[in-house]
């Protein structure tokens, strides 16, 4: 598997150099009380990273951020929920994410992911794809790094970063308003629309699983199970409906902010971003293995969009006949 490593070193780059920019250009500047809240939230993160990288070394377990992705900004909302004196609109914000981090941590831990062994649990099955590929494979000196500035360091600084929506609304004396309002029904729908793309999923790969174990190939299941990748439900109409879902909902979460009276454009809307880059890569990433794998995936992806939910698929066929 081919990985973009100067994509990925981009990536960082925007995270150390961008988001300190943003901040000195374009505001708002942080109080005492929030730079005490960023203290405390980032030795969490410190720690985590730190944690990520050791644990996965040591065990081959890349996966420790993943277990730790959806429980992380629960920890953060609500730290600065506390510190900011819990005003109606940090409370939202860190019940709205303590919903999306306990979907999203069980829609996991039915994988296998987590186990009495916290260190073990099924891995994300990319991460061996990338370890086995160019440029990693044979270099376990070059995937250590990858692992600690990229796996460890980095998406550490993001899930931190995704939650920055909430620093800057501690010291907002404005009320609770009806941005606010749009902002938590936008966010509360996406996690719906997660739920179900992920629901539809699980069912979808659960059903053509049970009927290959039952000793059928994969050409001799019924349709759609025959082509080996989900085209039916939010599957049809976008290739990525959970991560469409995944970037709006903290894009929702970044218009809190704005309510908040920070203005339309200020530095926490750097993790939102950051977090929609990620995806473009992580979903291109997941799209080659699926195209190794099934041969109609090609004409799916020509058919249908990546992440916003325009596509049908199979009406290109019933035009045609």
């Amino acid at each position: 598997m081919k990985m973009n490593i100067p994509l990925m070193a981009t990536l960082l780059g925007m995270s150390i150099i961008v988001c300190p920019l943003l901040y000195f250009n374009v505001g708002p500047a942080l109080d005492a009380t929030q730079f005490a809240a960023l203290k405390t939230i980032g030795i969490i993160a410190a720690c985590s990273a730190l944690y990520c990288f050791v644990v996965g070394e040591l065990t081959g377990n890349n996966s420790q951020m993943d277990k730790l992705w959806s429980l992380l900004p629960i920890a953060y909302t609500w730290v600065i929920a506390v510190q900011g004196g819990m005003r109606t609109r940090l409370v939202v914000m860190a019940v709205l994410a303590t919903l999306w981090g306990i979907r999203l941590t069980m829609n996991f831990a039915r994988k296998g992911a987590y186990s009495l062994k916290f260190w073990s649990g099924e891995e994300d099955y990319r991460w061996g794809v990338v370890r086995s590929g160019k440029p990693f494979a044979g270099k376990r000196w070059a995937w250590a790094l990858f692992d600690l500035f990229f796996i460890s360091v980095y998406q550490n600084a993001l899930v931190l970063m995704i939650t920055f929506p909430a620093l800057v609304s501690m010291r907002s004396d404005i009320p609770f308003n009806g941005l606010d309002v749009i902002a938590s029904v936008l966010m509360f729908g996406f996690i719906l629309w997660e739920t179900v793309a992920d629901e539809q999923q699980w069912a979808f790969q659960t059903k053509k699983w049970s009927m290959i174990k039952e000793g059928k190939n994969l050409d001799e299941l019924p349709s759609p199970y025959n082509l080996g990748f989900n085209t039916t439900g939010l599957w049809g109409c976008s290739r990525h409906p959970n991560y469409f879902a995944e970037q709006a909902i903290w894009a929702s979460f970044y218009v809190f902010s704005i309510a908040a009276g920070t203005g339309i454009i200020n530095w926490s809307l750097i993790g939102a971003l950051l977090l929609i880059v990620l995806f473009l890569g992580s979903s291109t990433l997941a799209e080659e293995i699926s195209g190794g794998k099934y041969a109609a995936y090609a004409e799916y992806c020509r058919s249908i969009p990546r992440f916003l939910p325009f596509g049908r698929y199979g009406r290109r066929e019933s035009a045609e006949s």
